[in-house]
């Protein structure tokens, strides 16, 4: 494919106005020359360097306004070698997917790029190492744009004829299929499934050595099919699909530091996608533990990351995930899996909306509505448009039946608090006493009891049914017998602050001199 397709023309944007894809700054020479040697000698150190810093700080200076040079323009700096330059490619889109927008022709070519780089890998001899934050980007870029071509084709609206020519001719570019198919390739042809399985029986070194190859070999195939696993349950959820996003995840295990820790995007994506999945499967107590954790970790963490290019996006999905967990102990009330640091940001934040939100009125019912619409992925609809007139937008309709669905959830838990009021006061009470408080007859209380029950039990990632409720109760002749569960106090957590705080004083004691 000609890559002087990428120029568009003369006014079409203004952001490519007097772009020369054929100029190359010395700078970008340079760049290219020393990357690819890099890459050449498996000099993952330097290759990160020059991924990270370099590559961005040659973008603010040259390339702010237009597209790095074309492909062909930098191929013949490094031997015109193939692999390098579908390398390129992908890093070319992904600078023109940040800082413009991309016109639908730049969209299908960088889906012919990632078809051609995910064949090399599956299918050639792949003799590199490569940092595991641009196998990540590859990945979670890879979704983004298919995600990004579905919210864009679902435009229709104002779709030129031309437009619409090229998505009929180019029908397969980010279909749905195709997507699924690459990632579930790249999980199988790296096995590294049996990987994580041999890993478990201590056979292999694959964490602990953060997916590199210390040995000569690749690390490319290894760990792009380990984070298209996570790549898999971020579609599913883009799709709505919860269990099977949940189940392309199961091989990692997110109770313990994993090779998506190592890269904080992985990170926050998979257990942001995996507490979203929990959340509208009813896993609550799933969705606050992993919450909780990860939302300790960007707070005590995220003075390191200041200058990432990943930056706002890290504190965009922190906003987020303080909602999903507000959304989420509002449901279900489980505030002894939230650490203090955690609870006190909050509260802060939300303390006054959550209150609101269990009162199970009206107005709650409309917050929980503003918190998820601010915090769920963009869902989107995979199906290729009808391209008969008149031509409509249907970008939110997938986004609207999932809002639909959730608030249909929120609506029947809502008839529920006003049982676990009355019951977190009794330890018993008869059903025909409840039945006056609650004004309704004793046969309605019982089905409202068993759809407590229900509601506050879910099916886990083995099958077993498990609680959520934080408190349990049973029903004895006419008489009901309330079981409240109660956290065991941890006092560890207390004094560890206590101990810090102490050496802080003592520290600024030190440093205080005495006249």
């Amino acid at each position: 494919m000609d890559y002087d397709s990428q120029q568009q023309k003369p006014g079409a944007d203004s952001t490519t106005a007097g772009y020369d894809p054929n100029y190359v700054p010395d700078s970008v020479k340079s760049f290219v020359v020393h990357m690819y040697r890099h890459i050449r000698e498996k000099n993952v150190y330097e290759i990160h360097q020059m991924y990270e810093t370099s590559f961005q700080s040659i973008s603010d200076r040259f390339f702010k306004d237009s597209p790095w040079p074309s492909v062909d323009a930098v191929a013949l700096y490094v031997d015109n070698d193939h692999v390098f330059c579908l390398l390129y490619r992908e890093m070319w889109f992904r600078h023109l997917y940040a800082r413009h927008s991309p016109t639908l022709k730049q969209r299908i070519d960088s889906w012919d790029n990632y078809c051609s780089l995910f064949q090399v890998v599956l299918h050639g001899v792949v003799n590199m190492q490569l940092p595991n934050q641009w196998l990540w980007d590859m990945v979670d870029e890879f979704v983004y744009q298919f995600q990004s071509f579905c919210q864009y084709r679902a435009k229709m609206k104002s779709k030129t004829e031309q437009e619409i020519t090229l998505l009929r001719q180019y029908d397969q570019a980010w279909n749905v299929y195709g997507v699924l198919n690459f990632l579930q390739a790249l999980v199988e042809k790296s096995t590294i499934i049996q990987i994580l399985e041999q890993e478990k029986e201590g056979l292999v070194q694959f964490t602990a050595t953060d997916g590199y190859d210390y040995n000569g070999g690749s690390n490319v195939l290894k760990v792009l099919g380990y984070f298209s696993m996570i790549g898999l349950l971020r579609v599913h959820c883009l799709l709505g699909d919860y269990h099977t996003g949940l189940k392309c995840l199961q091989p990692i295990d997110i109770s313990q530091q994993g090779v998506y820790t190592s890269v904080i995007g992985s990170h926050i994506t998979t257990i942001y996608h995996y507490g979203f999945a929990s959340l509208m499967l009813r896993r609550y107590v799933d969705a606050i533990r992993e919450f909780n954790k990860i939302l300790l970790y960007i707070y005590k963490t995220k003075q390191y990351h200041q200058k990432s290019p990943q930056y706002e996006q890290i504190l965009k999905k922190n906003e987020q995930m303080y909602a999903l967990l507000a959304i989420s102990l509002s449901l279900c009330p489980q505030v002894m899996l939230v650490e203090e640091t955690v609870n006190s940001q909050l509260r802060e934040k939300y303390g006054d909306k959550m209150l609101r939100m269990q009162r199970g009125d009206d107005e709650g019912f409309a917050l929980y509505d503003e918190l998820f619409s601010y915090a769920c992925p963009k869902f989107i609809t995979p199906s290729a448009p009808t391209y008969e007139e008149p031509l409509v937008n249907y970008n939110q309709d997938a986004y609207r039946l999932q809002l639909k669905l959730f608030l249909y959830e929120v609506k029947q838990q809502q008839l529920l608090s006003g049982v676990r009021t009355f019951l977190k006061v009794y330890s018993t009470i008869s059903l025909g006493k409840l039945a006056t408080y609650m004004e309704v007859d004793e046969p309605t209380l019982r089905t409202i009891l068993m759809t407590y029950k229900h509601k506050t039990h879910a099916v886990d990632s083995n099958g077993k049914i498990t609680s959520n409720a934080d408190l349990n109760f049973y029903i004895d002749d006419d008489m009901i017998r309330v079981v409240e569960s109660k956290p065991a106090k941890r006092y560890g957590d207390f004094f560890l602050r206590q101990i810090v705080k102490l050496e802080g004083v003592i520290s600024d004691v030190d440093r205080i001199k005495l006249e």
